[in-house]
């Protein structure tokens, strides 16, 4: 009925949805306040005021013409607003003609890679890893390859060196990143930078850096996310508003295309014509009309840095290990069980709901998501104790 390859894609796709519909059958069982669900990187705070705000006078002012089709990139006056932010940010000359408005960060990756890749070229993507990483460059014809980051998760520059071959087109980036919130710095990408461009040289042509950046503007303890454009030539960054304006459900990003990079407007051609055939036309008209004017809004991560804290704490208290978050909203601890499938069975006895390492190709390790409500972190901390104990586990 459905192809042998996708039938084989659903049985081994996705370790975090299947974890999300057991909360949903555990949850009718012991009722939702007894339930840990870490699984879902779903925010669960509000959009900001500015965005409510400019909802409402879109609503009660509309723009003639506002649900008509659009130029394919997007409203000019949009990809202006993001281009001007863009070049606040990192002092480059940054136009509307360099960013197309996306169906999220997941339409503009699809979008890039469609246009980059020809049958065979290599992506590298770096464990641990966004799940989905994998399916969207299978999507276009390309070939994964993975290279370990460090002990801290941060890049291991020899390792990226090691995964280069003649057929590498592109390396996919994620900071912070999911899942381990860590900060890729100023001085990693420049390596990064330097490294590839003498690669560049001996092999004859460009290796793309796509930078995934959802969680850009969700950073703790005066972190700031310094711009892959600063320090590679050839970068592209993707992203989009579903965490620091909690619109995950709109489907609203963007992809930004370095203005250094070579033949640029012909691969902007292209990224705009793959935007369009890949089915998605445009990113939704209202969405593009309000984030216009909240380049600079961001949700309070206040909350998120309390959360974090309150489950970063307590758990390392009670012998969980792991490196704290420098962003985004996860934690990825050690599995005390080598068989990570294992520790979450048995975790699963104490109603925490959490997600394998091995799903980001990092074994060994699990994935807890903290932006979900305060009580339920609060309530789960007694059945991480009791679990700790069954494992073992000492201060």
């Amino acid at each position: 009925m459905i192809s042998k390859k996708i039938k084989y894609s659903l049985t081994n796709a996705s370790f975090i949805r299947k974890m999300f519909e057991e909360g949903e059958r555990l949850r009718k069982l012991y009722g939702a306040e007894n339930v840990f669900d870490f699984s879902l990187g779903n925010p669960d705070i509000e959009p900001p005021k500015a965005f409510k705000e400019a909802l409402v006078k879109l609503a009660l002012e509309p723009v003639p013409g506002m649900h008509r089709y659009m130029s394919n990139a997007g409203y000019p006056e949009t990809r202006r607003a993001v281009a001007e932010a863009l070049a606040g940010q990192t002092g480059l000359p940054f136009s509307e003609n360099r960013v197309v408005m996306t169906c999220g960060a997941s339409g503009a990756l699809n979008a890039v890679l469609k246009t980059i890749l020809d049958p065979g070229d290599e992506v590298i993507i770096l464990s641990p890893y966004f799940v989905e990483y994998k399916f969207y460059i299978d999507n276009h014809g390309g070939v994964v390859k993975e290279a370990p980051t460090t002990d801290e998760f941060n890049l291991d520059l020899n390792a990226i060196d090691a995964a280069i071959t003649a057929s590498t087109k592109a390396i996919i980036i994620n900071t912070p990143n999911n899942p381990t919130g860590v900060v890729y710095d100023a001085d990693s990408l420049a390596g990064l930078g330097k490294l590839l461009q003498a690669r560049e040289e001996e092999l004859g042509h460009a290796i793309f850096v796509i930078s995934d950046e959802p969680y850009a503007n969700i950073v703790y303890d005066a972190i700031t996310v310094p711009s892959v454009f600063n320090h590679i030539k050839n970068s592209i960054v993707v992203t989009s508003h579903s965490k620091d304006l909690a619109l995950p459900g709109e489907r609203i990003g963007y992809a930004a295309v370095s203005p250094n990079i070579d033949q640029v407007d012909l691969l902007m051609e292209g990224l705009v014509f793959c935007n369009r055939t890949l089915g998605y036309v445009n990113a939704p008209a209202l969405m593009q009309r309000l984030v216009a004017g909240l380049q600079h809004e961001s949700v309070d991560i206040a909350g998120y840095q309390e959360k974090r804290d309150i489950l970063y704490n307590h758990l390392t208290a009670i012998g969980f290990k792991m490196i704290k978050p420098q962003g985004a909203f996860y934690l990825f601890p050690q599995s005390p069980l080598i068989d990570d499938f294992e520790f979450i069975k048995v975790a699963q006895k104490f109603n925490i709901l959490a997600v394998p390492g091995s799903g980001f190709g990092k074994p060994g390790y699990f994935r807890l998501s903290y932006c979900i409500d305060k009580q339920i972190i609060i309530n789960s901390l007694p059945a991480f104790e009791a679990l700790g104990k069954e494992l073992g586990l000492k201060p």
